[in-house]
């Protein structure tokens, strides 16, 4: 790796980097920004389905970052600042130092992910906070998910935070973005993948479930949950709980449930 010295936050070949937060806000054309150590670690492995467009890094990380230099193999251009151009450049503090832009992968379809044999898919339905994004994400790969499938309505898995918060794990999983909720299901549905809804309100305990090889843990937004005539449609499954408290974080429902099915 011959790094790339960069003394002037105007500098146009870091112009991808710059005012990290306001273009969060208004995406980067098929882009997206990892953040961290483990984050960029993530990105370079061998199982990431993402491309490193070009990196930004504390002139003060890069000797702690050998094995990523090793793995990236110059790819891609690692520019290297001092701490005041970085946050310059970002718009912000950077404390963690490290910053890297990646491609989005391209898009997977339903057929792909639903194709036949053993499947174990989770489907979140209008979840928009990228905290619970993230820890889906997260939560999907450790209970070794095939692929997870999002509705319309889901906030976007590539937001920085939500990559974070997903310790870089978004970035080997195979995603589903596609219409709304209801479509969703009834294709699996005739994939004969088996939905469970998760929701307060399910008639079976999770904690009696046998599933079907082919299976589906289908989570709503924070807060409502699904809706009503989803829960009503699909085998709805409940998580008990003490009397008087009926309701979980959406991700960490999604993980008792993921590794409850997942168990041999």
């Amino acid at each position: 790796m011959t790094p790339i010295r960069v003394e002037d936050p105007d500098d146009p070949r870091v112009a991808g980097f710059r005012d990290v937060r306001e273009r969060d806000l208004t995406g980067r054309r098929g882009l997206f920004v990892a953040e961290g150590a483990v984050v960029l670690r993530a990105l370079v492995a061998p199982g990431s389905r993402c491309a490193v467009e070009s990196v930004l890094v504390d002139e003060r990380r890069v000797g702690a970052l050998a094995d990523v230099w090793s793995a990236l193999a110059d790819c891609a251009p690692v520019h290297v600042a001092a701490q005041g151009v970085l946050d310059a450049v970002a718009g912000f503090h950077l404390h963690r130092g490290i910053l890297a832009l990646g491609r989005v992968p391209p898009p997977v379809s339903l057929d792909e992910v639903a194709a036949p044999g053993p499947r174990t898919l989770l489907v979140a339905g209008g979840v928009g906070n990228h905290d619970n994004m993230g820890a889906l994400m997260r939560n999907a790969a450790a209970f070794g998910v095939d692929a997870v499938v999002l509705d319309d309505r889901c906030c976007d898995p590539f937001y920085r935070k939500a990559l974070r918060v997903a310790v870089g794990a978004t970035l080997s999983l195979p995603i589903v973005r596609a219409g709304g909720l209801d479509a969703l299901l009834e294709e699996l549905t005739r994939r004969e993948v088996e939905c469970l809804a998760l929701s307060p309100a399910g008639r079976e305990s999770l904690k009696d479930v046998r599933t079907a090889p082919r299976r589906a843990v289908v989570v709503g937004t924070e807060g409502p949950g699904l809706p009503p005539e989803i829960v009503a449609r699909l085998r709805a499954v409940r998580i008990d709980m003490r009397p008087g408290f009926d309701s979980l974080n959406v991700a960490t429902a999604a993980a008792i449930a993921l590794h409850q099915i997942t168990q041999p």
